[in-house]
């Protein structure tokens, strides 16, 4: 079964028994940037001086990116010229998260269980119902960054985000955040992918630093 970036992302975050959401914040950014790096991928946007421009509107056959793929085109068609990638992230990370999972519940990987904390505020847990994609996905993952497996664009392309929102920890619990985290810098800036596809992480990474900062300084404050 070949899953997006966003739906690998989101299966990393959720407590596979529990169904609980980790790291809410950066997670809805990596998985709105999922979304974007897989529609440069599949060579349906592209990313030029930090602007974003629908390249092709045909459909990718995948529900989750065509739906984004419609909401960019419409997006990005009422203004005088191409927006930046940064103010479409910010516009979709709110969003990206719920279409992501209703996807994995759709392809049976996780199952939503409603419930109400203090028997009055209603909530959603999303368990897990098939762990073969998460296995298979930590597998790969470690293949590289532990195991100096070459990767895949794809799978470079995912790496690249999870070290852009830090989420070292859920992708590889346990181990090192320092020694998985220089791997992972490695690994961003490698030539693993055509320069359009690299000027989108780059820019994905610039605007999830950002947001970093800025969570900083408020707590801090």
């Amino acid at each position: 079964m070949t899953i997006t970036l966003a739906e690998e992302i989101t299966l990393l975050s959720l407590d596979d028994e529990s169904g609980e959401a980790k790291e809410r914040q950066a997670v809805s950014w990596a998985v709105a940037g999922g979304i974007l790096l897989d529609l440069a991928l599949a060579g349906r946007v592209s990313v030029t001086g930090g602007r974003l421009a629908v390249t092709d509107g045909s459909p990718t056959g995948e529900p989750l990116l065509d739906e984004r793929l419609g909401l960019i085109s419409a997006w990005a068609g009422k203004r005088a010229k191409a927006p930046k990638v940064a103010d479409w992230l910010t516009k979709d990370q709110a969003k990206a998260p719920a279409a992501t999972v209703a996807r994995l519940c759709e392809r049976g990987l996780v199952v939503e269980e409603k419930r109400r904390v203090l028997g009055l505020f209603p909530v959603r847990r999303y368990p897990e119902a098939d762990g073969s994609a998460e296995r298979e996905l930590r597998e790969r993952l470690r293949a590289v960054v532990q195991g100096g497996a070459a990767p895949d664009e794809r799978t470079a392309g995912l790496l690249a985000l999870v070290h852009g929102a830090k989420l070292h920890r859920l992708a590889f619990p346990g181990e090192p955040r320092k020694e998985i985290a220089a791997r992972l810098e490695k690994l961003a800036d490698g030539e693993w992918a055509a320069e359009g596809v690299r000027e989108a992480i780059r820019n994905m990474r610039a605007a999830m630093a950002a947001v970093n900062a800025a969570t900083l300084v408020v707590v801090t404050s």
